[in-house]
């Protein structure tokens, strides 16, 4: 599983023109998911998402997690992630999980996150996604779990 967070000061995600989700200072996360992917992947995704440091401390060093800040977490589903950009000019998406699978992983992240973290928001999976940011840095990580 495939976390792309991007630490922000606000972010929301529109559907068809209505505002479907939002959260101020904290991360936007845009998740790909791969055929291998399992429930303990997407728990492990999220424990270093909630506790990755990349918030600044009192010297500001990244030296603060999500959880340690309590910021807002915004989990978007983006299929594209999980693409093979290393030959030709179009990407493979032959490691990308199944839509069904992909689906119920990203859900029980999303459950999971929502267990253990607050606020949480999150895309809607599938559909076509206008995702605002204002990437506060700027500062974007990429984890594998």
């Amino acid at each position: 599983m495939i976390g792309l967070l991007q630490r922000v000061s606000r972010a929301h995600v529109d559907v068809a023109g209505q505002r479907i989700a939002e959260i101020g200072a904290g991360l936007l996360v845009l998740v790909g998911v791969q055929a291998d992917d399992s429930a303990a992947r997407a728990e492990r995704l999220l424990q270093r998402v909630l506790g990755y440091r990349m918030f600044a401390d009192a010297q500001g060093r990244m030296n603060l997690s999500l959880a340690d800040c309590g910021g807002g977490l915004l989990l978007v589903p983006q299929f594209t992630l999980a693409a093979d950009t290393r030959q030709g000019m179009r990407a493979s998406f032959s490691a990308a999980a199944e839509p069904m699978l992909a689906r119920q992983l990203f859900d029980h992240l999303v459950a999971q996150a929502r267990r253990s973290h607050g606020p949480v928001a999150c895309g809607h999976f599938g559909a076509d996604m206008q995702v605002t940011l204002t990437n506060d840095g700027p500062v974007t990580f990429r984890l594998q779990a």
